[in-house]
């Protein structure tokens, strides 16, 4: 891992992409890192867009500003305007999408060869399970298998403290199917 991991969530109010990133920064603590994790809002209603922010790192983290060059974006829904969750994203970092498309679609998409890709079919994954497309949990699995972050035994300790017992074992099952599916594709 390297020393500090800068990843900002888009997505849109009511789908729990401030949560996602709580839920990773308690577990990378769970763990023994150091995180935080915070939200910008604009027009504060279910359906605006959202972004947050989670920061990883082997030592303390002072700063609590937006972060404006991520290492990582996680993209709750794809029918954002790619221009804003690829602005500022580091060369070599990646994007991690919520989509059902192919991976020539997606990479056309996406339309930069100096970043990672990897994709999973949250909202599928979220119906499934939840029978509602609250893809949140879905893409915090994506996320931690192709950047280990925090471990699934911790990120099931956090959905513990976060939800009831039925909320977070439904969750954790959506984890554990998106970790399992979440693909690189370049």
């Amino acid at each position: 891992m390297q020393e500090r991991y800068e990843i900002r969530w888009h997505g849109r109010g009511g789908q729990g992409a401030v949560t996602a990133g709580v839920l990773v920064a308690e577990a990378a603590i769970l763990d023994g890192k150091y995180a935080q994790a915070y939200p910008e809002f604009g027009a504060e209603r279910r359906g605006a867009p959202v972004k947050a922010y989670t920061k990883v790192s082997e030592k303390p983290i002072y700063s609590r500003s937006p972060i404006i060059n991520p290492d990582v974006v996680v993209v709750l829904d794809p029918s954002i305007n790619k221009s804003i969750y690829l602005d500022g994203l580091k060369e070599g970092g990646m994007v991690i999408i919520n989509t059902s498309k192919s991976n020539e679609e997606v990479k056309s998409l996406i339309g930069r060869s100096d970043v990672k890709i990897a994709v999973v079919d949250a909202t599928h994954i979220a119906l499934d399970v939840l029978k509602s497309a609250i893809v949140n949990t879905a893409m915090v699995g994506a996320l931690v298998k192709v950047l280990p972050l925090a471990t699934l035994d911790s990120l099931e300790k956090a959905l513990h403290e976060t939800f009831n017992k039925k909320i977070a074992d439904l969750n954790y099952q959506i984890v554990k199917a998106s970790y399992e599916k979440v693909k690189t594709i370049n």
